[in-house]
C-alpha cells in the first residue's frame, strides 16, 4: 500500500575549504512503501527551473541505504556499514567518479515516521573531498494513521 508522505532530506558536507561545510535541506512530498522488508521513498527535485524535475528514488533497510536519483542529475549511490562503493554521478556538465565509504548507518522507525541516518567519507575521482552526513525522514501526512 502506497502512502503520501513529507520527506525531509538533510545533508552536510565538511570540506576543507575556505567555504567549510556545506549543508544541503529539502521538504518535499512524496510517496512510501514497505516491500520485502525495506522502506521505500519516491520523490520529485526541481534541481534546474529549465529542467525537467529529477526523480529520486531512496531504498531503506539495516543493511543500507540506496539513492537513486535520474534527470537532469543521474546517480546511483550504494551506503552499506564498512563498505566503500563506487558510482558515477552524471551532471549536464560532465560525469565524476565517486566513492561512498558509510561509516555509520541508524535505522529508526516510529509509529507514523521513519529515520535514516548515514555517516560517510566522500571521494571524487579518488581523491577524499569531504567526510559528510545525511539524515531522511519520511513522515505521513496529516492522518491519524499508524505509518507502519
Amino acid at each position: 500500500m502506497d502512502k503520501d508522505v513529507l520527506i525531509h532530506v538533510r545533508g552536510l558536507q565538511m570540506m576543507e575549504t575556505e567555504e567549510g561545510q556545506e549543508p544541503i535541506e529539502i521538504v518535499v512530498p512524496g510517496q512510501y512503501y514497505f516491500r520485502n522488508g525495506s522502506h521505500y521513498l519516491r520523490y520529485e527535485e526541481i534541481l534546474d527551473d529549465s529542467a525537467e524535475p529529477t526523480i529520486n528514488y531512496i531504498k531503506m533497510s539495516p543493511g543500507g541505504v540506496e539513492v537513486r536519483k535520474k534527470g537532469l542529475v543521474n546517480v546511483h549511490m550504494v551506503f552499506e556499514q564498512g563498505k566503500k562503493n563506487m558510482t558515477y554521478y552524471t551532471t549536464p556538465y560532465g560525469t565524476l567518479q565517486m566513492g561512498i565509504a558509510t561509516t555509520n548507518l541508524e535505522l529508526t522507525e516510529h509509529k507514523g515516521s521513519i529515520d535514516m541516518k548515514v555517516d560517510y567519507a566522500l571521494d571524487m575521482n579518488e581523491e577524499h573531498v569531504a567526510d559528510c552526513y545525511l539524515t531522511i525522514q519520511a513522515q505521513e501526512k496529516g492522518s491519524g494513521e499508524a505509518f507502519l
